[in-house]
């Protein structure tokens, strides 16, 4: 039995009646990607034998009647931003950030806390900085729904949905400055969550903006989603009870944003969410037409490079000032860019995008939560993107959705609706404004229990030997 396509709550609460322990986990995570991450490429260092024994440690306490929290005994993929203790931590570039950078934040000393099993740190695009998932320092990792046509992961969390589909973990630690939690999981056919900004702590991730960085989650469903967003409440100090899932789909508002979100969109991957909107409307939702106020003058702020290329300017040449000459020359050559902004400049960029975050949240007086389409094109193969213009009307393409919630300071989730006209997933992106991640998660639960789970909407992907 693959233990790993059981649910987060029917693991825990196993591993508590001692149905199995987490050593099986540890172990059924350790074959799925001793047979499967030659071909997908998901990590950029693999910590089998540590999370062996950090799994033996919780079945020892558990036999002795010691609950450390709900996260005890499963096994997570972190991506290679995150300090972990014992870890090297390259974010995406070509040699270790160094000891400074094992040292875990609160985030990692709370899954350590509770003894979750580390199985490895996943791949990323250097330093976080871009959403096809390329790195030209350590390779790409291949998404598993077209495994052998190398197309794209998603990024910057490269092989944070990647770990999930291969069954190495159950749980992924990603982060969100534009999208880098919600592409990766949509194209992989999982779930992300994205919570408000500075609701979960940065410490000890290495940054790319913090002024729109935020730590999130991947898991292979809302349900998932829900409990990993709990535990981590909890380990922060916040009580959360369980999400107050609605009743009747009836009671849901959802506000369809067709404007900016469509726009060039692949019309394969239209087709699934036009599909998926007229089914919630068939099963009782109230579905309207609004418009997201603040978006193109957000986009066009980002375009220019936001805020991300001049804070991640800043942190190299204070912190690692070595590194400018050795980035990916795609990363460098944006991040050498930024160098020619002035103070005045980013100052009124930031002040734009408060004024639009301040135009946007109005609309949420219409609609409890607004539907788009997670990415708004269909996962590009990586051969087709080499050709530098290429890849950067795709990068954009891919971001361009999903960036618009960080920018207008929303909180937003993805989930699976269905495979589109070339066999790839698409997601469907949820957004509630800021603080309402609850509502967020009640929305989405209450679409999954009437739409299925991945698994029953998309199948599952073919592993290449």
């Amino acid at each position: 039995m693959d233990l790993t396509r059981l649910s987060l709550e029917q693991l825990s609460g196993g591993l508590r009646r001692g149905e199995w322990s987490a050593a099986d986990l540890a172990r059924c995570c350790e074959e799925n990607h001793r047979q499967r991450e030659s071909a997908l490429r998901a990590y950029k260092t693999w910590n089998g034998e540590g999370a062996a024994a950090t799994a033996g440690l919780a079945d020892q306490l558990l036999a002795r009647g010691v609950d450390l929290g709900p996260l005890m005994g499963l096994p997570v993929s972190v991506k290679d931003l995150y300090a972990v203790r014992g870890l090297p931590t390259f974010a995406g570039s070509s040699a270790s950030l160094g000891p400074d950078w094992e040292r875990p934040g609160p985030l990692m000393a709370g899954l350590e806390r509770q003894m979750a099993p580390v199985m490895g740190k996943t791949h990323t695009v250097e330093f976080a900085f871009g959403g096809i998932g390329m790195n030209a320092h350590w390779g790409t990792p291949r998404n598993p729904w077209k495994a052998e046509e190398h197309r794209i992961p998603g990024g910057s969390s490269s092989g944070a949905g990647v770990s999930l589909a291969q069954g190495s973990a159950v749980l992924a630690l990603g982060t969100d400055t534009a999208g880098s939690v919600r592409i990766p999981a949509s194209v992989t056919g999982q779930a992300g969550l994205k919570p408000t900004h500075g609701r979960w702590p940065q410490e000890g991730i290495v940054p790319l903006s913090p002024s729109l960085d935020t730590p999130g989650i991947l898991a292979r469903s809302v349900e998932d989603l829900a409990f990993g967003f709990r535990a981590i409440e909890g380990i922060l100090g916040r009580a959360s009870a369980p999400i107050a899932v609605p009743a009747a789909m009836s009671s849901l508002r959802l506000g369809r944003v067709d404007v900016f979100f469509l726009d060039e969109a692949d019309p394969a991957v239209v087709e699934v969410y036009d599909r998926t909107m007229s089914r919630l409307a068939v099963l009782g939702a109230s579905v309207r037409g609004v418009e997201l106020p603040g978006c193109d003058e957000a986009y066009s702020i980002f375009r220019q490079g936001g805020l991300a290329a001049s804070e991640l300017c800043a942190f190299l040449k204070a912190e690692l000032p070595g590194r400018m000459d050795r980035l990916d020359p795609v990363v460098r050559l944006r991040v050498e860019g930024a160098e020619s902004l002035s103070s005045v400049d980013y100052l009124l960029r930031v002040r734009a995008l408060r004024e639009a975050a301040r135009r946007a949240l109005p609309v949420f007086d219409m609609a409890d939560v607004l539907a788009t389409p997670t990415v708004a094109i269909t996962p590009p193969r990586l051969d087709a993107i080499q050709d530098p213009e290429a890849y950067r009307r795709a990068n954009m393409m891919v971001l361009r959705n999903t960036s618009m919630a960080n920018l207008l300071g929303l909180c937003a989730l993805t989930l699976p609706i269905g495979l589109d006209a070339q066999g790839m997933p698409v997601g469907l992106q949820l957004m509630a404004p800021p603080g309402a991640e609850e509502r967020l998660l009640a929305a989405a639960l209450l679409i999954e229990s009437h739409l299925g789970k991945p698994v029953d909407i998309l199948g599952s992907p073919h592993f290449p030997q």
